[in-house]
């Protein structure tokens, strides 16, 4: 391991370094913030941003991982920038030989989060990884599937694969079945899912059974495809090579490229059609004909990957709900908050004490704020500083507790008016900044410590070159005088010798 990282590039160190902040990984040396406190006696954890740091020092703490879990995740990390670098070598060293399927699933590689997201822990128990039987002609396969899944969240705060869809280039059905998780389940998400538990009545078909499904689809080389195919994966614990992610693929035009677009969007701006009404259920096999049919289309020649400015998500305005517990119902959540809004439950990736978060989504702000406003409970700021609600629930079913409610908006809403696009959004809309809560964003005072050092730093500095510029204009001034007295020598001389 310790070879593989010293040949790899800055950029992927940097976000090697990176997911390793995210996950909380300690090497030998502790954190990256701790690692930086003992390597760097000057700047200590200050300057902790991984991309303005060397080479050296971030090859340095990824070397302290010894953990036989940390250095496969790494593997799987560098696994993913080798995919990368093996499809654009294929395009540089031979360009008609790669097809078109081929081109779909290198522009997915190529997209900023795909080492992000597709950095699956393959290597723990339950994980399939499917390779294909003849490795030389997988990469030349043409067939591909279509994929898409619902998930349930279960009691142990886990997310557990509930329904999952197939179809070929056909449109034909190769896989459509419900689910059991065997495990208990808090909240089935039936506003989402469509699914209940009156469908699970009777339901023997397992994750071990889908596993062994795909494996029969994909272990010639076909290609996966999807939309954020990366939570199917995931889902369905499953790692496979040769995706298309069209979540990746589509891009809008004069915007970030981690800038999602949601499946119902690309269906309306380059299919020309309604995938589902607004507040309908999700039909996991239109979802999963709808990403085929995209797919299709590109490599039809119909539509390209840009979609045009007209085509915007509508502004929904959210508030933050977390620390949930794992046996909360998030529908139970329309008994807390007041107002007309639609929930999305998110699982933070990290599951501390078995809770989860979800958004409550408005029309708009005014709404959203008005619900905060008459929420009963405590009010405190949390660590990005916005306003936030401690709230105790007493549900008809017995369950008590607490829980978070936070007003989340862009510095920029003044007034009632919403200036610019919002700061905060959902992990899966993709936008530049995600959502930091309270779990996972440092203290404020060590902000404020931080904030501080690189204060104190700059005076230093300053006060450094200051005394180095009056040296240098001394150093000049000592020199002028030097060559004054030099030229008047020399004039004198000149003269006396009748020069």
């Amino acid at each position: 391991m310790e070879d593989l990282i010293a040949s790899a590039k800055k950029e992927v160190l940097i976000e090697m370094v990176k997911l390793a902040q995210k996950r909380g990984m300690s090497g030998t040396k502790g954190t990256w913030k701790d690692f930086l406190k003992s390597y760097d006696s000057k700047f200590g954890s200050s300057l902790s941003d991984p991309a303005r740091r060397s080479v050296d020092s971030l090859n340095e703490f990824l070397k302290s991982f010894t953990k036989d879990d940390d250095l496969k995740f790494f593997e799987k990390v560098l696994e993913c920038y080798s995919n990368r670098d093996e499809v654009e070598l294929i395009k540089k060293s031979s360009p008609d030989n790669e097809t078109a399927e081929q081109k779909l699933v290198r522009l997915t590689y190529e997209n900023p989060m795909y080492p992000v997201e597709y950095s699956f822990p393959s290597y723990e128990d339950e994980w399939l990884t499917i390779k294909p039987r003849k490795k030389s002609k997988a990469m030349k396969s043409t067939e591909i599937i279509a994929i898409d899944c619902e998930m349930v969240l279960c009691e142990d705060g886990s997310e557990a694969l509930v329904k999952v869809c197939a179809v070929d280039r056909n449109l034909q059905v190769k896989l459509d079945r419900v689910v059991n998780p065997n495990k208990a389940i808090a909240d089935y998400r039936t506003e989402i899912t469509g699914i209940s538990a009156e469908d699970l009545e009777g339901v023997t078909y397992s994750l071990k059974d889908v596993q062994k499904s795909l494996k029969k689809l994909l272990s010639h080389g076909a290609i996966l495809a999807g939309h954020s195919l990366n939570n199917d994966l995931l889902a369905m614990k499953v790692d496979h090579k040769r995706v298309i992610d069209t979540s990746y693929v589509f891009k809008y035009a004069n915007m970030p490229i981690n800038k999602k677009a949601s499946l119902s969007l690309l269906c309306k701006a380059m299919l020309g059609y309604e995938l589902r009404k607004t507040g309908s259920p999700h039909n996991c096999l239109d979802d999963a004909c709808a990403a085929m049919k995209l797919v299709l289309a590109l490599l039809e020649g119909k539509i390209d990957e840009v979609i045009a400015e007209k085509f915007k998500e509508p502004e929904m305005a959210k508030l933050l709900v977390h620390r949930i517990p794992a046996n909360f119902d998030s529908s139970d959540l329309k008994s807390i908050l007041s107002g007309n809004f639609s929930i999305e439950t998110k699982m933070d990736k990290v599951m501390k004490n078995s809770t989860y978060k979800a958004y409550a989504i408005f029309k708009n702000y005014q709404e959203a704020f008005d619900a905060f406003d008459n929420l009963k409970g405590d009010l405190e700021k949390d660590s990005c500083g916005r306003p936030q609600k401690i709230v105790t629930f007493n549900l008809d079913s017995g369950l008590t507790g607490t829980l978070c409610v936070c007003k989340i908006y862009s510095e920029d809403y003044v007034g009632g008016k919403l200036t610019r696009k919002r700061l905060v959004e959902d992990d899966d809309s993709g936008v530049t900044k995600k959502l930091k809560t309270d779990e996972n964003l440092e203290p404020v005072e060590e902000r404020e410590t931080h904030l501080k050092e690189i204060d104190r730093l700059k005076k230093e500095l300053c006060e450094t070159h200051l005394k180095e510029i009056e040296r240098l204009k001394k150093e000049l001034s000592e020199r002028d005088a030097q060559i004054s007295i030099l030229t008047k020598l020399n004039v004198a001389l000149a003269r006396k010798q009748g020069l």
